[in-house]
């Protein structure tokens, strides 16, 4: 996985992505943590496949990702109104 991100690196990456969401598994929070590690800050990340949860969300943002990928933005963003009190549902 290090060795990937590095050669995308040195490619000229903006982006590293930890998964296409078609696999075994998606995104886990330990790569996002492995791959802030090894990367230079330029180089941003994207978390995908799996994340369904306001709470999955802020604990992969917490470990280092920019950028989330998901198909359940919809449910997401009502998660986090509700958590902000932006709406009584």
């Amino acid at each position: 996985k290090v060795r990937a991100a590095k050669l995308a690196e040195r490619a000229g990456a903006d982006y590293v992505k930890t998964s296409t969401g078609f696999g075994e598994w998606g995104a886990r929070v330990e790569d996002v943590r492995l791959l802030r590690k090894a990367l230079s800050p330029r180089v941003k990340i994207k978390a995908a496949g799996g994340i369904r949860t306001a709470e999955q969300v802020i604990e992969f943002i917490e470990a280092g990702a920019d950028r989330i990928g998901t198909s359940s933005g919809v449910k997401i963003i009502q998660e986090f109104e509700k958590l902000s009190g932006r709406r009584e549902d």
